[in-house]
């Protein structure tokens, strides 16, 4: 996959492709053709190539098809190779790495996971997975419109719109982001300033769909719904790479979802 990635950022007519998302995320083909001096051909065979070398992830809402910013292969090589290079090259990476995570209104990260559709599932619904590598676990029965109760630690997240949003098993999950209540406050060490502008804040929603490709998962995760200078919104854009980073560790070596 390095190797992909480095190919795919070689070519400046595909660095200015991410320029434009990097500006502008979530856009379409029409959008991103009608910005750039390309002809329609040329922008849909360098998203292409960005798609295959996971740098854009695209999210399909009826006949368009959005794409934006993945920084996940951005994550991977900094980890990888980070100690190999100068001081240049590794302030090159950091550069890139910022405007691939820089601020937009939707949060979309894929990544490839070495298992089956309903290994991973198990992953991201049970109890006794989801506190082994996030730590927490979910009391629902994950009908559409139930409650859900977030477990952290001592902490209880529950509350109004607090629900499941979509379940289709092995393919599509999505619910609605936590209440920021004082238990969650208490068990995460948030400061009181900062707890008053999460807690003011809307639920928010991510949804989470899988797509098996040879022999892997392509797990999209999408978190939408932040106001304007949403503080939540700067939270999970940290919190999600390292989430998402145990999952795949986690789902590829536990003896429970391998064998």
């Amino acid at each position: 996959m390095d190797d992909e990635v480095f190919r795919a950022l070689a070519d400046p007519s595909r660095r200015q492709l991410l320029d434009a998302l990097n500006t502008q995320n979530g856009q379409t083909l029409r959008e991103l053709c009608a910005g750039l001096s390309m002809a329609r051909q040329s922008v849909s065979k360098h998203l292409a190539v960005l798609e295959a070398a996971n740098l854009v992830s695209t999210v399909r809402r009826g006949r368009e098809k959005h794409h934006y910013l993945n920084a996940e292969p951005i994550n991977a090589i900094a980890d990888r190779w980070i100690n190999r290079y100068d001081r240049r090259r590794v302030q090159l990476f950091a550069d890139l790495k910022t405007a691939l995570e820089a601020e937009t209104m939707n949060f979309v990260y894929t990544t490839y996971i070495k298992t089956t559709p309903e290994r991973l599932w198990r992953a991201l619904t049970e109890p006794e997975f989801t506190t082994q590598y996030w730590g927490l676990h979910f009391e629902t029965d994950w009908k559409p419109g139930s409650e859900m109760v977030w477990q952290m630690g001592k902490a209880t997240m529950a509350g109004p719109g607090q629900v499941v949003l979509e379940h289709k098993p092995y393919t599509r999950l999505a619910y609605a982001w936590h209440h920021m209540t004082p238990d969650f406050q208490a068990e995460a060490g948030i400061k009181d300033d900062l707890f008053q502008r999460i807690s003011s804040e809307p639920l928010s929603k991510v949804a989470f769909d899988l797509e098996p490709v040879d022999g892997q998962v392509k797990l999209t995760v999408t978190h939408t719904g932040f106001e304007p200078g949403s503080a939540i919104r700067e939270m999970i854009t940290e919190g999600w790479p390292a989430v998402l980073a145990d999952l795949k560790s986690f789902v590829e070596t536990s003896p429970a979802l391998v064998s």
